[in-house]
């Protein structure tokens, strides 16, 4: 079967058959995908924002910066963020800037990441630069600069990337030789070296994965989603086999698919892209979709397998053990910072951020709370100072809020507008108790606060790591449910219309054309997102066809 949204794409490189997924592009903060059509059909939507984003959010950060500060509980302006339902594009711009993740910079299209939006990209290098090392790969770099007629060599690369190129014609004051393009992907550089690296059979497997910058010419951006420049990690290996190579393209999505679930809480849909929405100069392309909170779909990772057609275009070949010449087969995979544009779609709300334990920067804020007198000061903040030593012995990430100028009230709102999962509040009276106060951003009111928890450091360090433990799978499981509740099986083309026209996600057998394909993303302006891996027994008819749909 398949699965469609308002941004998707999924299948083999050849025609797909199977169960597919159909669902609608995230307009506000299109999901960056490797083909050219996306990139087009991520312009095109963002037109209804893209012009204006610019200047209104620096008119606004400057009006916030004058009405910043003062005490009282109320909310200043620096906390009104738009609310989600009614205006999703407005709302995922004001949590970006509100919460300090990143700023504008002063190209057009380019992004700078504040160092709370940063940290969050440091949490996933972390973990997955951990997780390529046991799978036997090993960190490496390759030039930004690249020459033309590498991108050249691959023609459905250089077709796919040719509109995205940023392109370099002078050095030094004089005209180059050859123009060199500023890196969109490392394919072709990576060929070169590894035509001269692999000799024989005895060279291979070959592993290697880089962190680094990508630049795209988009027309239309979103901050994290989809930038001019952009962090990323790509993969690159080289294998003596065509099993070898699949083996590898699949083991990476589930590295990718596992990730998502268990450090994100974002539950994904990982499978294969139809041939249209694949990589330019892959035979197949993987991906893992997730459901953002307005019912898009973003894609959230890739893994290609690529065949022999950049080992074939660059002569990448090596001596097997019969002594016989072969071109290697590879693959290549990668994710960037659109991780965290997923991160603030799948689990915000009308406040700000919700972060998921394992990804928060500050996993838990002390506040001091309810203190008049000098002594009583005193006595708070020792206390405070024992439950931050505690914690952070732990290994949590805990950060004091003991700023004398804001009132407890607006604190509460500026740390759950950033997101962070616990607070824990200690005063006066709580000291007498030897307890403090403890509560959850993602559950709301009086219902996500505990009182009376235990200050002793062992039990209090005891209840918190519980707690973050129970927050990290309270927003995998509403997010799990939010997902499933907005996927709905169909069994003919109008029933398909009718649920991408409701926001939903539509799931149905495909064994249709490239034609049928892109009838279903005119008449819709929803895409094929996935052919997913977890398949039905018996597949559905093909909505467009009748045909059996399953493989």
């Amino acid at each position: 079967m398949a699965v469609a949204s308002s941004h998707a794409g999924v299948g083999l490189r050849s025609m797909g058959r199977g169960v597919a997924v159909v669902a609608h592009r995230s307009r506000r903060a299109a999901a960056a995908h490797a083909s050219s059509a996306e990139a087009a059909e991520a312009n095109a939507t963002a037109q209804k924002v893209g012009k204006k984003d610019g200047k209104e959010q620096k008119a606004k950060g400057q009006q916030r910066q004058q009405q910043k500060g003062g005490k009282g509980g109320e909310k200043t302006s620096e906390e009104a963020i738009t609310p989600l339902s009614v205006d999703f594009s407005r709302w995922y711009l004001d949590v970006v800037a509100r919460a300090g993740l990143a700023d504008y910079g002063p190209v057009r299209g380019t992004m700078v990441m504040k160092p709370y939006g940063f940290a969050m990209w440091e949490a996933i290098q972390s973990y997955l630069d951990k997780r390529f090392k046991e799978t036997g790969h090993e960190n490496c770099y390759f030039p930004q600069l690249i020459p033309m007629s590498f991108i050249a060599k691959e023609a459905d690369h250089v077709e796919g990337f040719a509109p995205e190129l940023a392109i370099v014609t002078k050095g030094g004051g004089k005209d180059l030789e050859e123009p060199l393009v500023v890196r969109p992907t490392s394919e072709t550089i990576v060929n070169h070296m590894f035509s001269q690296w692999v000799q024989s059979y005895r060279d291979l497997p070959l592993k290697v994965n880089q962190w680094c910058n990508v630049h795209r010419w988009e027309m239309r951006t979103r901050p994290f989603v989809r930038t001019l420049e952009f962090l990323w990690q790509e993969g690159h290996t080289a294998h003596a086999s065509a099993e070898e190579a699949e083996a590898e393209a699949m083991q990476m999505i589930r590295v990718y698919a596992d990730f998502a679930a268990s450090q994100m809480a974002m539950p994904v849909v990982p499978g294969r892209k139809s041939r249209t929405e694949s990589f330019a100069g892959a035979n197949i392309t993987y991906t893992i979709e997730a459901m953002m909170l307005d019912g898009k779909a973003l894609q959230a990772g890739t893994s290609h397998n690529l065949g022999q057609n950049f080992a074939k275009a660059f002569g990448t070949q090596f001596l097997d053990a019969d002594g016989q010449q072969q071109f290697v087969h590879q693959t290549s995979w990668g994710v960037s910072t659109r991780l965290i544009g997923g991160l603030i779609m799948s689990h915000g709300d009308d406040k700000g951020l919700r972060l998921p334990p394992r990804m928060a920067p500050v996993q838990m804020v002390i506040i001091p709370v309810g203190v008049k007198k000098d002594e009583e000061r005193a006595a708070v903040m020792e206390q405070v100072g024992c439950l931050e030593a505690a914690a952070k012995a732990a290994g949590l990430r805990v950060k004091v809020d003991a700023d004398t100028q804001k009132t407890p009230g607006w604190k509460y709102n500026f740390w759950e507008m950033k997101g962070v999962p616990v607070r824990v509040e200690v005063g006066p009276k709580d000291v007498e108790k030897n307890a403090c106060v403890v509560a959850r951003r993602d559950v709301p009111g009086k219902e996500g606060k505990q009182m009376g928890v235990s200050a002793d450091p062992d039990a209090f360090v005891a209840h918190v790591t519980s707690l973050l433990d129970d927050v990290q799978a309270s927003l995998l499981a509403a997010a799990t449910e939010f997902r499933d509740s907005n996927i709905v099986d169909v069994g003919s083309y109008d029933e398909l219309k009718a649920v991408i026209a409701d926001g939903k996600w539509a799931r149905c057998g495909w064994a249709g054309s490239d034609a049928d394909e892109a009838r279903v993303k005119e008449e819709t302006q929803a895409t094929l997102r996935c052919f997913p891996f977890d398949q039905p027994a018996g597949g559905a008819p093909c909505v467009m066809t009748g045909s059996a749909g399953a493989e």
